[in-house]
Order: C-alpha cells, then structure tokens, then sequence
C-alpha cells in the first residue's frame, strides 16, 4: 500500500515541457507565482503505470497498438464494482480524450447552427468546442444557493427546448458537486422529453470524498440509458494526461452505431502504444489501493484549506468540493473585479489560479484552485493568500 508520504515529495517539473509552466506569463502575467491552476497533479504517477510503460517499451518496437480483451474487461469490472453499472466491450469505444469525445458525439449528432446547453459555471471546453465549430451554446445557469450551486430545473426545462444536446459535467467542474440520482433522473426525463442528446463528462467521477459512490447518468433510468453517451478516462485520478486514454460507453445500439462508425471512420479509434496498457493497470485492485491513499491525501489538503481560510481569510470561501482535486474559491466578499482579483492572486499571494469568469458569467467573483500537490506547496500557498489578505484587508 502507498505511504502517505509518497505525496508528500516535491518533484521538480521545470525542463519537462509542463504546461502549467510554460504559460504562466500568459496566464497571470509573471512566473514567482506558485502553479495551481492546470488540473493535473504534482504527485508522481503510480508505480504499476510506470512499470506498465517499461514493460512495453521494452519490446523495442513503438507501432501501431490495438485494443485487447484486458482493456474491455479492465473497464466493464471497473464499472461494476466501483458504480455498480454493468458494461458489455462492444457497448465501450477509445476516445483520444474526454474533450475530444465530446468533440467527435458533437460531429456525429448536430449540425452547424444547432443549440446545445451547457449548465454554467462549468469547464470551459464545453462552450469552446461547440463554439469553434460553428454551434450556437445555451448556456442554462446553475442556482447559487449560498453554500454550492444547484440544478435550475425550470430554467432548464425552459432552456432546452430546441436544443439538440447537453453537455453534462458529472461530477461538476470548477464546483465539484456530485449530482444525486433524483437529481440526474429529472435531467434525463426533461431531455428525453425535449428529444435532446445527453453527453455525460464523467472524468473526476473516480475521487468522491466522505465515502461517496459515483452515480453515472446513464445508471439512473432507462430514459437516461438510452439517450446518453458516457465518457470516462482513468487519466484525472491517476495521473497520466498526457498519456491521452478515455473510452465511451454507449448503450443505445442506434446512437452506438452512429457514433463509433463514425469515431473509426475518422481514424480516431486507435489509441497510442501506452494507452491501453496504463488503462488496464490503473483499473485494478493495486490502482484502487493508489486511488485511496491519494483521496484521502487530498482531502486533508481540502480541510487544511477550509479550515485556514475560514481563520484566517474570511473573505474567501472555499466550495468544499465532493469531488475531485479542484477547489472553488468564492472571492465575492473581497469586493474586487474579475481583473482585481487575478491580479490581487498573482502579484500580492504570489499563486497562479483559474479566473473563475472562463467557466462561465456564474463564475464572475470566482477563482479556482488545484490542490492535489504536496501539502507542503498547500500551506505555503495558504501563508501567501493570508499574508497578501492581511496587508489588504487590515485583519
């Protein structure tokens, strides 16, 4: 079993490319910032995965690599066992990536000019890839109900009419909510209802705390079985974007056929050499053990930075998250604009975030904040935010 101080080691990353410091500069506009705004970790990826790399690149041929029986089998025993969803291998598709499977249902399933609704604030590729292709996005705000925010059901029975998809983050992104059943069986019955294509982003659906269970949309009703493509990836929970690994699940056959017909015929069902290997290892009793330890380090980072803040920054109130590794930081009460507050991050605290207004006009007072690094990089970053607070705010 992991150690917890597995987490706890500082790995360098400067030199290797990494994205989230490359564009620094362009985000905040400096580089003495501490990174936490990408949504990848800084913890080393398992070793079974690194091994998993070694043991097929030493074959000492990189060519073309087909799916096999363990990846199929790796994702259906996952599926059952983890959400208690039964998959069959023909109802699962490779997907170079949640993004890009959003991306090709997109293509598939609507036309240029089509509408499709997004619950806002939320991430922002949802409003991007239907945007750069000449789609018209609705964007049907979620409620602030002073604690998170919530479904607007009739605002979006109201917003959905005429659209032809919906793009659903489950669980949400910036805001880590897990949706209930009841709560995604009323979003399956108003789009079956509205005839409307349910597209589930399911990728943070593996880092529930305080012992939740994920309930995956197309679980929760046969109206949502039917009407519903499901996109996983092992990639957020263990670490490995850049091995670029996720899968549909689709169990409509009508909607099956069309979409991986079309994900084949357009040569996007082939994945890299590494990607099935890593998937299949990562979905495993020794990856579970890794996914465990690393919850339950991430979330006493989480309630070091509740219970910080509240102390010691009142005016900015963390959205404590039911899932995953990014936190919500409602900045409202500092009284600052969007561009005061980014700036107020960078140049006072010295942190790089996310500007909460790229995820939509709820995000409008917001920044959001990765935590899934060392807690060492945590209690500097919240000793910077304090420090920065208490010259601004005079506590």
């Amino acid at each position: 079993m992991t150690d917890q101080t597995y987490f706890d080691e500082i790995i360098p990353r400067e030199g290797t490319d990494s994205y989230k410091l490359k564009y620094l500069k362009e985000i905040c506009g400096r580089t003495d910032v501490i990174p936490m705004w990408v949504a990848d970790m800084d913890f080393r990826t398992p070793p079974f995965v690194m091994n998993t790399i070694q043991r097929r690149l030493q074959q000492g041929i990189l060519g073309y690599t087909c799916t096999n029986e363990a990846y199929f089998n790796a994702i259906c025993q996952w599926n059952r066992d983890e959400y208690g969803m039964e998959v069959r291998p023909e109802e699962i598709s490779y997907v170079p990536g949640v993004v890009s499977g959003i991306f090709l249902s997109l293509l598939r399933f609507t036309e240029k000019g089509d509408k499709i609704l997004i619950q806002e604030p939320v991430y922002h590729p949802f409003h991007l890839v239907p945007e750069a292709n000449e789609r018209r996005v609705v964007m049907s705000s979620l409620r602030d109900n002073s604690e998170s925010f919530e479904m607007d059901f009739d605002r979006l029975r109201q917003d959905i009419k005429g659209c032809k998809m919906m793009i659903l983050c489950n669980p949400h992104n910036p805001a880590g909510i897990c949706w209930s059943r009841e709560t995604l069986r009323e979003v399956a019955h108003i789009c079956a209802e509205e005839g409307v294509l349910v597209v589930s982003d399911e990728i943070h659906c593996d880092m529930l705390f305080g012992g939740r269970r994920h309930v995956p949309f197309a679980s929760v009703s046969e109206e949502a079985r039917m009407n519903s493509i499901t996109l996983q990836a092992p990639t957020k929970t263990f670490n490995l974007p850049g091995i670029v690994s996720a899968h549909a699940i689709v169990f409509n056959p009508t909607i099956r056929r069309r979409l991986f017909s079309f994900i084949e015929g357009s040569d996007q069902d082939l994945g890299n050499v590494l990607c099935y290997d890593c998937t299949t290892a990562c979905y495993s009793e020794e990856g579970r053990e890794w996914r465990n330890e690393m919850i339950k380090y991430v979330e006493e980072n989480i309630n070091l930075l509740m219970e910080r803040m509240a102390k010691e920054c009142p005016q900015i109130r963390p959205i404590r998250p039911e899932a995953s590794f990014l936190v919500f930081l409602d900045c409202r009460k500092m009284g600052m604009t969007q561009t005061e507050l980014i700036r107020f991050f960078a140049d006072q605290a010295h942190v790089c975030f996310n500007s909460g207004h790229m995820f939509g006009p709820g995000g409008a007072g917001y920044m959001r904040m990765n935590v899934a690094c060392p807690r060492s990089i945590v209690s500097q970053a919240i000793d910077q935010i304090a420090a920065a607070c208490a010259l601004s705010f005079k506590l």
